[in-house]
């Protein structure tokens, strides 16, 4: 299975701001001319936390259920995968922990998609960007990305340079280098995210320049489309693929949380 026709971060109506079963979603893999997916919907968190974007606990058993029937369906002809999009937040890591231990997942994505109470990858609150300082707004983000590579839980950080979403990119750019050499050390891969190309900042995630400096250490790639919707899945792959050969770039899949080439 040749890693690089594999989409391997998707969502599901689950999350409550996704469309499409994920049904749908395999099949539109499968008319894209995919080799297979992985989906890695929102996973739950405590009930405070973040509570419309992401599945409920009780709703797990139905997630998994759900791609367990997909896979059979397209057994044969599409390998489906089943992971998680986990978060990320200092305090909650026990939470996460037993979640990751509810099932053998494929693939495990760490994001960070908070600053304190502040979801700052969320339109409605763009606003705050007007009130902070950019430099110190990446250096804290990139200290929560350092910490979830030390944490243990997860196979590959999410989006890296996701505060840029909007087009406000990173000043200074050493936190992200800081942060790299984290990644690298604790043999983390990066999601090399296309639904960039999708937002205000018309840019992948990781920026050029932070995927050629990934690839110098060594860090593998996650080709993913972060779809919420079947059409999405797949998005401008053969365009991420173009960025990270001309890197020299590893791309990878996961299955049973091993990395295969």
């Amino acid at each position: 299975m040749s890693p690089l026709l594999f989409d391997s971060h998707l969502h599901t109506p689950l999350c409550g701001h996704a469309s499409g079963s994920p049904r749908e979603y395999a099949q539109a893999a499968l008319d894209a001319g995919l080799q297979g997916l992985c989906f890695t919907d929102h996973m739950p968190m405590p009930a405070w936390y973040d509570a419309p974007w992401r599945m409920r606990l009780d709703q797990l058993a139905e997630y998994i259920e759900t791609i367990q029937a997909v896979q059979a369906e397209f057994a044969g002809r599409l390998e489906v995968r089943l992971g998680l999009e986990a978060d990320f937040h200092p305090g909650t890591e026990r939470f996460v922990e037993r979640v990751l231990a509810m099932h053998p997942w494929d693939y495990v994505i760490g994001s960070v998609h908070y600053l304190g109470a502040w979801g700052f990858d969320n339109p409605e609150f763009v606003a705050e960007y007007e009130n902070r300082d950019l430099g110190a707004l990446y250096t804290q983000y990139y200290a929560l990305v350092e910490g979830a590579a030390r944490s243990g839980l997860f196979d590959a950080i999410g989006h890296l340079d996701l505060p840029k979403k909007f087009g406000h990119r990173d000043p200074l750019g050493a936190a992200a280098l800081r942060a790299l050499d984290v990644i690298a050390d604790h043999s983390l891969s990066l999601d090399f995210n296309t639904a960039g190309w999708r937002k205000p900042v018309a840019e992948a995630y990781p920026a050029p320049d932070l995927t050629r400096q990934a690839a110098e250490r060594g860090i593998p790639f996650v080709l993913g489309s972060d779809a919420h919707r079947p059409v999405e899945v797949g998005f401008r792959f053969t365009d991420a693929l173009k960025l990270l050969q001309a890197v020299d770039a590893r791309v990878v899949t996961y299955r049973g949380g091993v990395r295969h080439a």
